[in-house]
């Protein structure tokens, strides 16, 4: 069953000429700054005039500080009307490879990297892609620039954008779903993003990432989190189909059994 990223939010945003609907909210596990607010907004609203938002209780203006913000309630006032961003986000499923070559794409990973760049443990015991073209037959997915290494636990809610990394902040990590191993507010590992190496993780990519990631899950109800993990027995195919977004996840899951990109 896809579970609800709205769930556990003590942020809360509304269009002050409309108070009694909520825009969205997030979960503030206390990284997200007022600045880091304001950009977010940015992304999920479209407005022709600039906006203030004030909290509605407490009358505070948000402003572009590094102050956190505060839980609670926050009313949006702008001149004229203010429209959710229509704009589609990106279904993603667990990683799977396209060019058969993905046994060095990892060993590449793990020679740069060395351990997982967001919680530090240690496992030493294509268009934006710039160091490699599309050439006899490897994909750029397998470029060094598109990955870096994470715990399989971490890696499955990047994968689902429960958490991301903000280039435009210092690389801060940002989860958006309860802060369970505590990561957020950590800075991504400068093993992976030294520009000294030829394979640095690609920030543009990042970027994308992260405006995937607050679309998911800061928009209305946010979308859903799909299940990956079926119990021995399951039919995975008539859950999926009888799931929301069934045509979608039914292409995704097909591409990665045929093993092709989409």
């Amino acid at each position: 069953m896809p579970i609800d990223r709205s769930l556990g939010r003590n942020v809360h945003f509304y269009d002050a000429s409309v108070p009694d609907v909520s825009l969205g909210g997030l979960i503030q596990n206390g990284s997200v700054t007022e600045a880091n607010f304001l950009d977010m907004l940015s992304i999920i609203l479209v407005t022709n005039t600039p906006i203030r938002v004030q909290g509605r209780t407490s009358g505070h203006i948000v402003t572009r500080t590094n102050s956190r913000v505060e839980s609670g309630e926050y009313d949006i006032y702008c001149d004229n009307p203010i429209q959710v961003n229509n704009e589609p986000w990106v279904h993603r499923i667990n990683s799977f490879n396209v060019s058969g070559r993905e046994e060095g794409f990892r060993e590449g990973i793990r020679a740069r990297d060395g351990r997982c760049v967001v919680s530090g443990v240690d496992y030493r015991h294509g268009r934006r892609i710039t160091d490699m073209d599309d050439t006899n037959g490897v994909s750029k997915i397998n470029s060094l620039q598109n990955g870096f290494m994470l715990r399989r636990d971490i890696h499955g809610d990047f994968d689902q954008y429960l958490l991301s990394v903000n280039p435009d902040d210092n690389y801060k990590i940002v989860v958006f779903d309860e802060d369970l191993l505590g990561i957020d507010g950590r800075m991504l590992d400068p093993v992976c993003r030294n520009p000294e190496d030829p394979h640095p993780v690609c920030d543009a990519l990042l970027r994308w990432h992260f405006r995937q990631s607050v679309l998911a899950n800061m928009r209305g109800a946010g979308e859903p989190v799909f299940e990956h993990d079926f119990p021995p027995g399951t039919d995975m195919m008539r859950e999926i189909r009888e799931g929301p977004c069934a045509q979608e996840r039914f292409e995704l899951e097909l591409a990665a059994r045929l093993g092709v990109a989409i």
